[in-house]
C-alpha cells in the first residue's frame, strides 16, 4: 500500500470519528462515508458520501457544507499532515445507480 493510499484511509477514518462523534448538526448524523479522493498535491480532499435519507439530500449537502471548515480544523488535528487540503464533498450515486439496476434485473426476471 502506497504512502498515498494509507493517507487516505487515515483520513477516511478519522472523517467518520468526526461526523459521528464531533459535528452536532443532526442532518450530518445520517452521512455514510463511502471513499475519499486526496489529489497528489494534497491540496484537494474529495469525499465521497450517500445520505440514508434521499428526501433530505438538499439539507445534507447543506449543513456537511456548513460544517466544511470545522471537519477541515478537526482533520488537522487528527491527521497528521504538513497541508490541510481544501475539502470538496461529493455525492455518490453509485449506490443509487446499482439499485435501479438490480430492481430492473429483477423485473426483467419477473416476467
Amino acid at each position: 500500500m502506497s504512502k498515498h493510499a494509507r493517507l487516505e484511509s487515515s483520513i477516511l477514518r478519522s472523517l467518520t470519528k468526526i461526523l459521528r462523534e464531533e459535528v452536532k448538526d443532526p442532518a450530518v448524523g445520517f452521512v455514510t462515508l463511502t471513499a475519499v479522493k486526496l489529489t497528489n498535491d494534497l491540496s484537494y480532499l474529495t469525499i465521497f458520501y450517500t445520505a440514508l435519507d434521499k428526501a433530505k439530500k438538499e439539507e445534507t449537502i447543506k449543513a456537511l457544507e456548513r460544517s466544511k471548515a470545522f471537519i477541515r480544523n478537526r482533520i488537522g488535528k487528527h491527521v497528521d499532515m504538513r497541508k490541510l487540503p481544501a475539502l470538496v464533498f461529493k455525492y455518490d450515486e453509485s449506490l443509487d445507480r446499482g439499485n435501479e439496476i438490480e430492481s430492473g434485473l429483477k423485473k426483467v426476471i419477473k416476467d
